[in-house]
């Protein structure tokens, strides 16, 4: 897998957009301007490109013109967030769009999205019998597959990237169902878990935290 480069003249925005990723199993190279960008781009080859707008002496749209030969696909993550400014940045060839101030697991979610229409930077993620290849959205116990619906599958990425970090009941209904609260529907988070412990043989891994949440154990 070749890394990805995250181009921010603010160099908090760089190591924060590179730590997320980081966290998430991906390579990445961050730098806070775009001639040292356009040279990395010359001389190295990138799974994706995450580009600000607004930088001095060579902005986003100037980079995202420079790698459109490379076939690199690019992400715009930005502060401009006019639709005059989205449409340009889509017109212009950019892949996707995120306005700052940005959610990690939302980039991550976009991301991963990016490259594998790309096909490109497919991850295997992995826990003691349990493999999750990214690019294909399959799960595997012990080499054998193991059917999971969207949302269950959703739920496993975010324990997986988490471990031994306990998540939020809220938390994960934002993340997964977009919903702060289910009203009537409250057990679908815990129903949804129960089947995950079940089918992967996770009765004890998958931690529940009284009135909080869950958590993954490390291994």
């Amino acid at each position: 897998m070749r890394p990805i480069l995250i181009v921010d003249d603010e160099a908090a925005i760089a190591e924060l957009v590179r730590r997320t990723l980081a966290e998430a199993g991906y390579p990445c190279r961050a730098v806070t301007d775009g001639p040292e960008a356009a040279d990395l781009l010359e001389a190295e080859k990138f799974d994706l490109l995450i580009l600000d707008v607004m930088m001095p002496e060579v902005d986003g749209y100037e980079l995202l013109r420079w790698a459109r030969p490379t076939g690199v696909p690019v992400i715009f993550l930005t502060a401009r967030g006019g639709t005059a400014d989205k449409v340009r940045g889509l017109r212009l060839g950019a892949d996707d769009y995120i306005v700052k101030p940005f959610d990690p697991p939302e980039l991550v979610a976009r991301v991963e999205s990016v490259l594998r229409r790309a096909g490109r930077g497919a991850l295997t993620l992995t826990a003691w019998d349990v493999a999750v290849d990214t690019g294909a959205c399959t799960v595997t116990r012990g080499g054998a597959p193991v059917p999971l619906t969207p949302k269950e599958y959703d739920l496993l990425l975010l324990l997986l990237r988490n471990r031994g970090h306990v998540l939020y009941r809220t938390y994960l209904y934002e993340t997964v169902w977009g919903e702060e609260e289910f009203g009537q529907s409250t057990r679908t988070l815990d129903t949804h878990i129960q089947r995950l412990r079940r089918k992967l043989g996770w009765e004890e891994k998958i931690r529940t935290i009284h009135r909080v949440g869950y958590c993954l154990a490390a291994e």
